[in-house]
């Protein structure tokens, strides 16, 4: 069975006409058949909560945009497109067309450089990679030439060490944060093979010589190089512990949720962690691995012996909205309705998740995290990260 088209985690199914620009995005959607039982009212009753908590999330952030049509900063467009995609694939659509949200789409496009990159003075991957993904939501033909040169952009970042062309390096085939630091870690690689993922469709279109794809199988290796796994990955601090085993780290030699050592044996072996585990099984789908791949295989089985709500897996609060926000975005890409934990419970993680977030929701409609890494002191990102998986799991219900 093949993945869920992965268009489908970002935009409404919903179609206002028969366009060709709608056409070359919704093609990829699954068919819907006519259900073959009633409607649970019950069911019903849970989806309108989950649209009640979206509607209030957007409310909230439609009132915190900027007058100059930014969102938090006018120096990171990630944190701009990160709401526009929220009011994208808002399932009842009702500001997906609205001036304020063109004004959004303004600040990423003057936000655009002529290398391509879309950015203002730094993290040129992480701020190109989300803004794409929101021009590519828009489904807006005007914005193609935009979306060319900054795949180029992206493209050119990816790390090649060794001799050119030949994978003889643990961080070739990955991307990095493109100013900064040179080497290539699972989270900028996660956010550009995204990226360059959706825009796939437009090399057909480009005849120049800088029309040039990712390696993909150098990615691919790259992202081997930083799961535990040892019967494809080599390196020294590899664990073949059920605790770590087939999870991902940050990357080759480093994992934010630190290091191990065995008693016995001396031997320092790096911790898998939650969020960048679903960053690894999305990576893995974008590279269009195929589900039976003992590597897909493997951190989806540690995904599941390792689920929670509580937390983010060996980082405990720290990027907790970022963990659920890709784990609703993978778990959907992966089409898992259940998850079998390790002690043989069955869990609807789309309900569960739900609930989490509708119970966190504050007062005013935001999200926020009392715990500041990865900017999650932001509510601007933290309730865009909660409005989209609410978004993913409201499809899926």
């Amino acid at each position: 069975m093949k993945y869920l088209p992965l268009i489908f985690l970002i935009l409404s199914t919903h179609v206002e006409s028969g366009t060709a620009s709608e056409s070359r995005i919704y093609a990829a959607l699954p068919s819907r058949a006519a259900p073959s039982s009633p409607v649970i009212l019950s069911d019903q009753s849970f989806k309108n909560e989950v649209q009640r908590a979206i509607d209030r999330g957007l409310d909230w952030l439609k009132t915190d945009q900027n007058t100059n049509g930014w969102w938090s900063t006018p120096d990171h467009p990630a944190v701009t497109a990160l709401p526009i995609m929220a009011f994208k694939g808002d399932p009842s659509r009702r500001h997906a067309d609205a001036a304020f949200v063109k004004k959004g789409y303004a600040h990423i496009l003057h936000s655009a450089k002529p290398s391509g990159g879309i950015f203002t003075t730094n993290l040129p991957t992480y701020n190109t990679a989300l803004a794409m993904m929101a021009l590519v939501a828009a489904n807006d033909p005007s914005y193609d030439a935009v979306l060319r040169r900054a795949r180029s952009f992206l493209v050119g970042l990816q790390t090649d060490f060794g001799e050119k062309g030949k994978i003889d390096d643990v961080f070739d085939g990955g991307v990095g944060y493109g100013s900064k630091y040179e080497h290539s870690d699972m989270g900028n690689t996660s956010q550009a093979l995204e990226a360059l993922y959706y825009t796939r469709h437009l090399l057909a279109d480009q005849k120049s010589a800088d029309a040039k794809d990712l390696n993909w199988a150098a990615a691919i290796n790259f992202l081997q190089n930083c799961q535990n796994l040892p019967s494809y990955n080599k390196q020294s601090w590899v664990s073949d512990d059920p605790k770590n085993k087939g999870g991902f780290i940050y990357y080759p030699g480093n994992s934010m949720a630190g290091a191990e050592t065995n008693a016995q044996t001396g031997r320092v072996a790096l911790r898998s962690y939650g969020s960048i585990s679903y960053a690894g099984l999305l990576s893995y789908i974008y590279a269009d691995l195929k589900r039976d791949d003992p590597r897909v295989k493997a951190v989806f089985v540690w995904l599941q012996r390792n689920y929670t709500l509580q937390e983010n897996p060996g980082m405990g609060p720290q990027g907790l909205y970022y963990y659920y926000h890709t784990q609703a975005k993978a778990l959907s890409a992966f089409e898992a309705s259940e998850l079998e934990l390790a002690d043989g419970r069955k869990v609807n993680w789309r309900r569960d998740l739900a609930s989490r977030l509708i119970d966190l929701q504050q007062r005013n409609g935001s999200w926020a995290n009392d715990n500041g890494r990865w900017w999650e002191k932001d509510p601007v990102l933290v309730t865009s990260y909660s409005v989209l998986a609410l978004e993913m799991v409201y499809r899926g219900l």
